[in-house]
């Protein structure tokens, strides 16, 4: 008996069911490759579009919470340096009158006034087109009344202050 006779015959093909289930997993693996790549594509683009939009809001640089002689909010002052633009929000219900005007103040570290506009508006949020440059050097943001029309430039406030708060630089 030679050596080829008494050894069984030994199957080296691979069953198709193996073959089946390897094909299939390698589909599956290039399908959960294209999905991956698909969402990180779409999710850079997300996070460029949003970044765009970011860029394009206007920041809020400076901020100020102006008080009443009791210690009370009275006026919320925001500069946004992109858009040039003193942003006031009354906080309570106090408005001028008819012969009178509020007029707003930068007041630097040493005390000295400056008039940065007069508010117009009898409504809660208005703006004052204002340049950077004009809050260099300013502490406090502060809020007169006056006759009808403010004061003479160049001129302090006739009386004294209705609200008063510091001008906080915000860290970006």
């Amino acid at each position: 008996m030679t050596l080829t006779d008494s050894a069984p015959a030994i199957n080296r093909r691979v069953s198709p069911w193996w073959r089946a289930l390897a094909i299939f997993l390698l589909l599956v693996l290039l399908l959960a490759w294209a999905a991956s790549n698909s969402m990180v594509t779409q999710l850079q683009a997300q996070i460029r579009h949003l970044q765009g939009k970011l860029s394009e809001m206007p920041q809020i640089t400076r901020v100020a919470v102006l008080t009443d002689q009791q210690g009370q909010p009275a006026m919320l002052a925001t500069f946004t340096a992109k858009d040039d633009k003193l942003q006031l929000q009354r906080l309570n219900e106090v408005k001028e009158g008819r012969e009178d005007s509020m007029q707003v103040w930068a007041v630097s570290t040493d005390g000295k006034t400056r008039s940065l506009g007069i508010i117009e508006s009898k409504y809660k949020t208005l703006q004052i087109p204002l340049r950077e440059s004009d809050l260099q050097g300013t502490a406090e943001l502060a809020i007169s009344a006056e006759n009808k029309g403010g004061v003479p430039d160049g001129s302090p406030p006739s009386l004294p202050w209705l609200f008063k708060g510091a001008l906080v630089q915000k860290a970006i």
